[in-house]
């Protein structure tokens, strides 16, 4: 796909960087134009360990799907600010540890879609949809996640890495809320989001994000635990994202990996 400014698929503006097309900047992609590239440059000036921070955003999500898949037995996720597919995505992790797990990605950018169709053109459980997350209606009815969620059995939800887009006029508490009242009991919640830290490291990425996004909002590990007001949490519980269920035993934080709080929660 050509990313020349000269092109751009219908809807997306090429001038305007977006949150998709900057993480995949940050992560070497090519599916990103100038505005892009040059806001990823600004953030990685800002916080060198951006990149890294963003990896371990990825490595988390691969985490959470394979438990959600092996060992909480769910079938069905929605990936919400799905971004632009890298490698180890939703839908691989969790068909490879279940065959016919049914993937659904949403993200507000159209070039989500269009990128995410031509990795899941021979995958008949996975669909890219272009949704705002913040219309449940519109995401929940869409067409295309209509035809592959079955909303009578246990769903996962994934809110990784998005909600700290929103500000709290934006509700997002409210918002994970209104996703789980309509699904099933057994259904489960991922989430992550910037914690609001005294360090230097939080500090400046917050104000680069701010400045360079109009987007980006550090919260209270107090605020973060609340989008798990109601479910059963997941051990080992709201934690800094390399402590959630590691791979390996993992060595003393960093400063830049004190930055995300996530954890998992089921609906009773």
């Amino acid at each position: 796909m050509s990313t020349s400014p000269e092109w751009a698929p219908p809807g997306v503006d090429p001038t305007r960087p977006s949150v998709a097309r900057v993480h995949d900047a940050l992560l070497g992609g090519t599916e990103n134009y100038a505005a892009d590239r040059a806001v990823a440059r600004r953030l990685r000036t800002a916080v060198p360990e951006v990149v890294e921070l963003v990896w371990c955003n990825r490595a988390f999500i691969g985490r959470v799907v394979d438990f959600l898949v092996r060992e909480a037995g769910i079938r069905q996720i929605i990936d919400l600010g799905a971004g632009l597919p890298t490698i180890e995505n939703t839908h691989e992790v969790a068909q490879f540890a279940a065959p016919g797990t049914r993937v659904v990605y949403v993200d507000v950018d159209p070039m989500v879609e269009l990128h995410a169709r031509q990795l899941l053109r021979d995958t008949g459980n996975a669909v890219a949809v272009t949704a705002d997350a913040r219309d449940v209606d519109a995401v929940l009815g869409h067409p295309a996640l209509v035809r592959v969620i079955d909303f009578s059995r246990p769903v996962a939800v994934l809110a990784i890495g998005l909600l700290h887009l929103f500000s709290d006029r934006d509700d997002p508490h409210g918002l994970v809320r209104q996703y789980m009242e309509v699904l099933p009991p057994g259904s489960h919640l991922a989430v992550s989001n910037m914690m609001a830290a005294p360090n230097p490291q939080a500090k400046a990425l917050e104000a680069m994000l701010l400045a360079t996004m109009g987007t980006g909002h550090f919260r209270s590990r107090e605020a973060i635990e609340r989008y798990f007001d109601g479910l059963e949490l997941v051990e080992p519980g709201v934690v800094h994202l390399p402590e959630w269920r590691p791979d390996r035993p993992t060595a003393p934080l960093a400063p830049w990996e004190r930055l995300l709080l996530g954890g998992v929660g089921r609906k009773p």
